[in-house]
């Protein structure tokens, strides 16, 4: 240890009489040097990853100089172990991952961090731009470095064919960049999907039929066993073996939504619960012969896609609804002609017949 760096406290002590001079002691403090201030420093970055200000350095080196903790500072900014940035028009200190970008240079650092943090979303050149401070010219070379030695790669966005985002060489890109399995590379799968559609229905279809037949009787226990969950239905296309890719439960429920949305099957939400989620089980069910006999399901509201959003004082409100007039219409017409066969709007008369 340096004998200049031992710093000295003066202690004064009153003395026991007026006459007599006050006692003065001496307290040596213990001395803090560069590498103990930098050690301190990469701690504080380490362990707050988003990058820490000076006022956080001065609260946990409170005996620390200003131009000691700036020569600290400097040190490791020459050393490539922190970085700097601004942010809101403070500077920000932040812990620099020595072991990937080893022998890279300052600019490659600083663009290599950028990109990282964007994770497997990846970042438009623009962007990169505008957080490293690079120029156009010399950010398209600091780019071509880094993919040369692999520490990163371009993916064309199925959203912007023609941009392409920068992420980690080794990350899988997220699904919204690729589309999933929906895509391949730039191209949408359309007949994969049609596939999809057909086995997952035909399913369901099978099921309802099965249903049908066992339980004639017994409408309860018919719909019951009419309806699967997205995974039986993933377990079944992962039995069939159609599919070059892996598909997970997520996305057979895309599938399953498509057809919804088409009007070929209905969905319920079950009271149990996914594992220790708090998401709700999805049951889905075809719209064949054993369930368009339901009368719920051929009355607007019991297959609207927007009754939630429909209320009394709403935007969307039942006096206002053609095909709750429709279904006014058909009672009217039932009451008055209770007595006679009727042919007024089909499903909709039967199922008020039936119910």
């Amino acid at each position: 240890m340096d004998s200049e760096s031992n710093l000295k406290r003066i202690k004064l002590e009153p003395g026991g009489s007026d006459a007599g001079p006050a006692e003065v002691k001496e307290e040596t403090l213990d001395p803090v040097s560069v590498h103990e201030i930098e050690d301190t420093i990469m701690k504080l970055c380490e362990s707050q990853r988003e990058g820490i200000n000076d006022s956080v350095m001065q609260i946990a080196m409170p005996f620390v100089k200003p131009p000691q903790r700036a020569m600290a500072i400097n040190k490791l900014l020459a050393k490539g172990k922190i970085e700097i940035l601004k942010q809101g028009g403070k500077l920000l200190y932040r812990f620099v991952d020595q072991d990937k970008t080893r022998g890279c240079e300052r600019d490659e650092r600083v663009v290599f961090q950028v990109i990282e943090r964007a994770g497997n979303k990846g970042i438009w050149i623009r962007d990169i731009r505008i957080f490293s401070g690079l120029v156009l010219a010399q950010l398209s070379k600091v780019l071509k470095s880094l993919e040369v030695k692999k520490l990163i790669k371009s993916v064309k966005s199925v959203s912007a064919a023609k941009k392409k985002v920068y992420m980690l060489y080794e990350l899988e890109p997220d699904r919204s960049i690729t589309g999933g399995a929906w895509y391949s590379g730039q191209d949408f799968e359309s007949e994969f999907v049609d596939i999809l559609q057909q086995q997952c229905l035909r399913f369901l279809v099978h099921k309802a039929k099965t249903a049908s037949e066992k339980f004639q009787d017994d409408f309860i226990n018919m719909r019951n066993n009419a309806v699967a969950s997205t995974e039986d239905v993933w377990n079944f296309i992962k039995q069939l073996g159609i599919s070059k890719v892996q598909l997970d439960v997520g996305d057979i429920e895309v599938i399953l939504n498509t057809l919804h949305y088409q009007g070929k099957v209905v969905r319920s939400i079950s009271s149990e619960k996914i594992g220790d989620s708090n998401d709700h089980l999805s049951l889905w069910a075809s719209l064949d012969h054993s369930t368009t006999s339901m009368a719920i399901c051929n009355i607007p509201c019991g297959k609207c896609m927007v009754r939630h959003d429909c209320s009394v004082s709403g935007v969307r409100r039942p006096s206002s609804c053609a095909y709750v007039k429709d279904l006014l219409k058909d009672i009217e017409d039932l009451e008055l002609n209770s007595q006679e066969e009727l042919s007024l709007s089909g499903p909709i008369c039967d199922s008020l017949l039936d119910y």
